[in-house]
């Protein structure tokens, strides 16, 4: 069998759709889009036919959409650049967010641009206590938000159109990671009231090396990248004009496919976590798994203490398996998944994350559930 991908969650296979728009641009389009010469300017219309999509589908305005080098960068100028322009000086967020959003944010305190950070409380599959999170916007200041979607390694979803009804009734920004639901949820920027939403165009079939930050149309920030005046004099530097057309094309297929592809992988996560549960003893999951609750393309599963747990991923590997995961951190020097250790999750307990996309299939999944059973066995101690 050819080596089976499971690690969706990181980066996708980029679809040949995409990549044929992609070439064609790369073929017949060289201008610079800043030029105002002939070559230039249908360069430009590539690069503003891409934002009105992208826009459209969001349910924003174009002049909303900037594009980026990918999430961490839009992470990055949504935190620094809007917590800048409000002049805020508290911040809330969790203890399991991405580190694009966790160290920003730490960076920001150590450095004195805000006096106190915040952490929700969370249970042990990852939700957020939204009683807490008001009370944390009640008892200070205006407050900058931070909270993402869907958790990328345990899938919890977070009701984002409640934190920002929250964060509306409480005067707060609020800046929302959406790079792993981008795509495969529809999302209406109106409705979830986020300041900030971002998007990877690689976690959607897309390529690497783009995607955008949306800033709602009522604030106003500064750019963190300084340059030229592209994206309306937000992001210095020459557009990456492939990728964008790529993005544009990724996201629009996405929401096409949306509702078919949520079905199929769905079913697979389901299907795997029922062979998993009937044929390896001793398992459980991190995170959410109900389809209402739970990023569908999303599992993670934990395994019984064993010998070499440490190498399970490498087991997988050598097995063809492609996955990630780990622990949780069990001392200040061990470094581990800092999401796990959020949740307190069993420090000795290895996790797999298997996540999907439309191009797995469950015959797939019988061959992983085969391989996973017989390297536990081999491996748990009586």
């Amino acid at each position: 069998m050819d080596r089976i991908y499971l690690d969706n969650a990181a980066t996708t296979p980029l679809d040949k759709q995409v990549m044929a728009e992609m070439v064609n641009v790369m073929d017949n389009y060289y201008g610079n889009p800043s030029s105002i010469h002939a070559q230039g300017r249908e360069v430009r219309t590539l690069i503003e036919k891409a934002r009105k999509t992208v826009a459209g589908l969001l349910n924003a305005v174009p002049a909303e959409i900037f594009f980026t080098s990918g999430g961490t960068e839009a992470d990055n100028t949504a935190i620094r650049c809007g917590i800048q322009a409000f002049g805020l000086k508290h911040a809330i967020t969790s203890k399991i967010e991405h580190h694009a959003v966790e160290h920003t944010l730490d960076m920001l305190l150590k450095t004195g641009v805000i006096d106190k950070l915040s952490f929700v409380n969370i249970d042990a599959k990852g939700n957020i206590d939204y009683d807490h999170l008001e009370q944390l916007l009640k008892d200070n200041e205006r407050s900058f938000v931070s909270l993402m979607h869907a958790n990328n390694e345990l899938g919890t979803l977070t009701d984002i159109e409640r934190v920002g009804n929250l964060c509306e009734s409480y005067n707060a920004i609020y800046h929302c990671d959406t790079v792993q639901t981008m795509g495969h949820y529809v999302h209406d920027v109106r409705k979830i009231k986020a300041h900030f939403v971002v998007c990877a165009a690689h976690k959607l079939h897309g390529p690497k090396g783009v995607g955008f930050l949306y800033v709602n149309h009522d604030i106003k920030i500064s750019p963190m990248i300084f340059g030229g005046a592209q994206e309306r004099n937000m992001r210095g530097g020459t557009e990456n004009v492939y990728g964008i057309v790529g993005l544009a094309k990724a996201l629009e297929m996405a929401y096409a496919e949306m509702e078919e592809h949520q079905n199929y992988i769905q079913g697979l996560k389901t299907y795997l976590k029922e062979k998993l549960s009937a044929e390896v003893p001793g398992i459980a999951f991190n995170g959410e798994t109900d389809a209402d609750k739970s990023l569908y393309t999303v599992l993670n599963v934990s395994f019984p203490e064993m010998e070499m747990g440490d190498m399970l991923l490498f087991n997988l590997d050598i097995n063809g398996i492609s996955a990630s995961g780990g622990s949780a951190c069990s001392s200040g020097s061990n470094i581990g998944s800092h999401v796990l250790t959020g949740i307190a999750a069993d420090p000795n307990r290895p996790s797999v994350r298997f996540s999907f996309s439309k191009l797995n299939t469950k015959q797939e999944l019988d061959f992983v559930v085969d391989k996973v059973k017989h390297i536990v066995e081999q491996n748990v101690s009586a």
